[in-house]
């Protein structure tokens, strides 16, 4: 049984796992000369140096042992996060952030139906509205930008289909592996594959040095870091509410591609996201009142 503090302290790693997540898009639209698939490998040998680091100050020796005993979960939830890192850089250089965002939205209904199925976890009627009503507010959200969707945009969502799926089968690995197996080392392996996969149709590299400042920022802080602190919160929380929780990203990325790079969201972009947030809160207010 989790005790509320820890509780509170999962809940405070996914909302930063989440906002940091979410300033993927503004970061991509500083690029010069970088696009698609050598995107996705550059973020993604940083954030696999990122972690190796991370693991080889922690363990030092045993690092290279704590990535055999991942086993087989700590090889499904590697290719989940390949799959996740490859589909969502990919699908930003194809279409809006706010769109690949969007697509996005539906894990947390995912994620649900899965633990239902799978963990035979009993999800409180609170988390069900909350889904229920945070889907409605993104399907608000989706409204407003439907109709400028050309065949590359639609190309785009296709490809960010794939993240939600491989994040709610990931959440679910997670919590099936259960407190005591560290699954931090499934980043890596991720960021290995993905870097792997995509370094050949990213020849021949173009990104200038500014290029690979920013890349080394997102592979850092939007994506290493923020992913071994998901794996971490993922020990006290339920899976709905850590892809609840994940959809903070949904709801900021779109802001942060605004303020910073033009990006204008419609009103239901705007109104939608307020639905989202409400839900959000909701759900949490209730979950922490449960635990007092």
């Amino acid at each position: 049984m989790t005790s509320p503090a820890t509780h509170r302290k999962a809940l405070l790693l996914m909302i930063s796992a989440a906002s940091l997540w979410s300033i993927a898009g503004v970061l991509t639209r500083q690029l010069h000369a970088a696009h698609g698939f050598e995107v996705t490998f550059w973020r993604s040998l940083f954030a696999g140096l990122f972690v190796a680091g991370a693991m080889l100050w922690q363990h030092r020796s045993q690092a290279l042992g704590k990535v055999a005993a991942a086993g087989r979960f700590g090889l499904i939830s590697g290719v989940m996060w390949a799959v996740m890192f490859c589909c969502f850089m990919i699908a930003l250089t194809m279409t809006t952030v706010a769109n690949t965002l969007i697509v996005m939205s539906v894990t947390p209904l995912l994620t649900a139906v899965l633990a239902w199925m799978i963990l035979h976890q009993k999800i409180v009627l609170r988390t069900w509205l909350a889904i229920a009503v945070a889907l409605a507010g993104m399907v608000w959200m989706f409204a407003g930008g439907m109709s400028s969707v050309d065949a590359t945009g639609l190309a785009g969502m296709l490809v960010a289909t794939g993240i939600p799926i491989a994040m709610s089968v990931n959440v679910i690995v997670l919590k099936k592996a259960g407190k005591s197996l560290d699954l931090i080392p499934a980043v890596l392996l991720g960021a290995v594959i993905s870097g792997v996969l995509m370094l050949p149709l990213a020849m021949p590299l173009q990104a200038s040095p500014h290029d690979v400042a920013i890349l080394a920022v997102l592979g850092v802080l939007q994506l290493g870091f923020p992913c071994m602190l998901m794996v971490s919160a993922s020990r006290h929380l339920s899976a709905p509410e850590i892809s609840l929780l994940g959809l903070l990203e949904v709801l900021l990325g779109p802001i942060w591609a605004w303020l910073g790079a033009g990006e204008v969201p419609a009103h239901e972009t705007l109104a939608g996201g307020g639905i989202v947030l409400a839900a959000l809160v909701f759900n949490e207010l209730l979950a922490l009142k449960e635990d007092v």
